[in-house]
């Protein structure tokens, strides 16, 4: 894994654990990790990063709109 160094302002008043948080559920909710992948980025497992999503206006089902017309088109 790749360590980085972040540098963020003061006023935001974040601390390193709430950092990767936050960064895991973006990043999967942007579909770059999966959600194993990101509960290991924000060292939570699983099901207790899936109850972290909704702090972060994540959804846990992480189904593109266009993937539902499809699969419905399929019905």
């Amino acid at each position: 894994m790749k360590h980085m160094t972040l540098t963020v302002p003061d006023h935001l008043n974040l601390n390193e654990t709430e950092t990767k948080r936050f960064l895991a559920a973006k990043l999967y909710e942007s579909g770059k990790l999966s959600l194993g992948q990101a509960a290991e980025l924000a060292g939570l497992s699983k099901i207790a990063f899936s109850e972290i999503l909704s702090d972060y206006g994540v959804s846990l089902v992480n189904y593109p709109p266009t993937d539902v017309k499809k699969d419905a088109a399929q019905f």
